[in-house]
């Protein structure tokens, strides 16, 4: 039998997005490669607001949102052999996956086709899938992950998706010494993009249009802070860069991309994360701006397992830290309006009241 209460905050009006009422929730039904966690931290992200405001489509109501999960196992299945009860353990943005198609045993789950995200989707046999904004959650093995017992819980949290969904490109497109990595759009997601390809060894670039950061970004270890305002900012980075990673989420019609497209030198890539809502789609663009420099554009989604164990090892030998604002579960409606007003600096992580 379950060790814990499921119950949290939830949406059950789209028109009162941020209000959100206690209410008690159906987990996923157990299963043997299950791991059951009571909930002691979770983050805010941008994702949350999205789903929310129904900027990503319909939502299965009532629903509790928030995928920057941290707790301590309460229970595991019969198939489950690296988690006990009473380790610390976190969850990120995926919660469960088909574990046979190709991605799934190619270290890719993070990309199956039939994968379930942590909140608002729907397991085989009917029950939807709450977030973190709760006393527990339930998920498969291969998305649970060790937190290092260096790292504190708070910091950990905000790893699970902002972390880890900027260090899987830079990861996976070679940051390291002698690399120059731009970053573009300096938020939740951003400031750990600049943190990590800072301790990864990377020369970083970041972008911002926003004077009030430029301390805090030089703060974080970039070591060149250009202000997108001035006029032909890119022109002295003309094929310089080697990976540009946007954060972005919310692009304007005529936002220049070619000009960021022509930062990058011969087959550099431009890799966005920030996904806006359905009607906000990215700026077009011709042919032209791929053809100097050979360049190409592509997306990533949030990172596997390996992935994350990586990002969590970095973390832990180089002392990387998140820059976070902590509050009570009871005060997410204010801390979802400050992430939908871009007045966070740089992360909200709710901590546990709910008995």
């Amino acid at each position: 039998m379950s060790a814990v209460e499921f119950k949290g905050y939830a949406l059950t009006d789209p028109s009162r997005w941020n209000d959100l009422k206690v209410s008690s929730f159906q987990p996923k039904t157990f299963a043997p490669d299950d791991v059951e966690i009571a909930i002691t931290h979770c983050g805010v992200c941008g994702s949350d607001v999205h789903t929310l405001t129904q900027g990503w489509g319909e939502s299965k109501l009532p629903l509790v949102v928030g995928h920057e999960i941290i707790g301590h196992v309460t229970r595991v299945g019969d198939k489950v052999k690296e988690f006990k009860k009473g380790d610390r353990v976190g969850v990120g943005a995926k919660i469960g996956s088909c574990m046979q198609c190709r991605p799934c045993k190619s270290d890719y789950e993070n990309y199956c086709p039939k994968s379930i995200s942590t909140y608002n989707s729907e397991y085989p046999d009917g029950v939807v899938s709450q977030g973190g904004y709760a006393t527990a959650i339930r998920a498969h093995q291969q998305f649970v992950f060790p937190i290092p017992d260096e790292i504190e819980s708070r910091d950990a949290a905000s790893m699970m998706c902002a972390g880890l969904t900027v260090y899987s490109p830079l990861k996976t497109y070679g940051t390291g010494p002698g690399k120059k990595v731009g970053i573009m759009g300096i938020g939740g997601l951003g400031h750990y993009a600049v943190l990590w390809a800072k301790a990864m060894g990377a020369e970083v670039y970041a972008f911002t249009h926003d004077k009030s950061k430029m301390g805090d970004i030089k703060k974080m270890g970039a070591d060149h802070i250009i202000n997108t305002e001035e006029k032909d900012f890119f022109k002295p980075l003309a094929n310089t860069l080697d990976l540009i990673v946007s954060t972005r989420d919310v692009f304007s019609p005529d936002t220049p991309l070619s000009d960021y497209l022509s930062m990058l030198f011969v087959h550099g890539k431009f890799i966005t994360v920030g996904i806006p809502d359905a009607n906000q789609p990215l700026p077009s663009l011709h042919p032209f701006s791929f053809a100097s420099n050979g360049c190409l554009i592509g997306g990533s989604s949030i990172g596997s397992k390996k992935d994350a164990l990586d990002m969590l090892e970095l973390a832990r030998k180089k002392n990387v830290r998140p820059w976070i604002e902590e509050m009570p579960m009871k005060d997410v409606g204010k801390a979802l309006q400050n992430v939908k007003a871009n007045k966070v600096r740089y992360r909200y992580v709710l901590t546990q009241d709910l008995n």
